[in-house]
């Protein structure tokens, strides 16, 4: 029962974290020992830290979130809206690194 517990929580990290976010900011921010990430619009601050520090295995001092609105813009002379996301910048402890510009084998 527990390794069944277990799985579930891991899978529920996976839903938190969507993807890693690069930007020239973002790139500037992991020189003060951050990184960022797309996450769930739903994830809370505690369960993205648990999230990351499960699917790295680093430890993390802090994070902050940011709800980025989406941009209007124009396709075939057609307006649209691309769609909102949350995105946290997790800040690590000092000397470790999430390398998220290597792909997953």
């Amino acid at each position: 029962m527990a390794k069944q517990q277990k799985d579930a929580i891991d899978n529920r990290h996976y839903d938190v974290i969507v993807a890693p976010h690069i930007t020239e900011k973002a790139t500037l921010v992991s020189e003060q020992n951050a990184v960022v990430f797309k996450v769930a619009k739903d994830a809370s601050k505690p369960e993205i830290k648990a999230a990351v520090e499960a699917i790295f295995d680093v430890n993390v001092v802090g994070v902050n979130t940011v709800v980025q609105k989406g941009k209007t813009k124009r396709w075939k002379g057609a307006p649209y809206r691309r769609s909102d996301f949350k995105k946290a910048i997790v800040t690590l402890r000092e000397g470790q690194t999430i390398d998220v510009t290597e792909g997953a084998n």
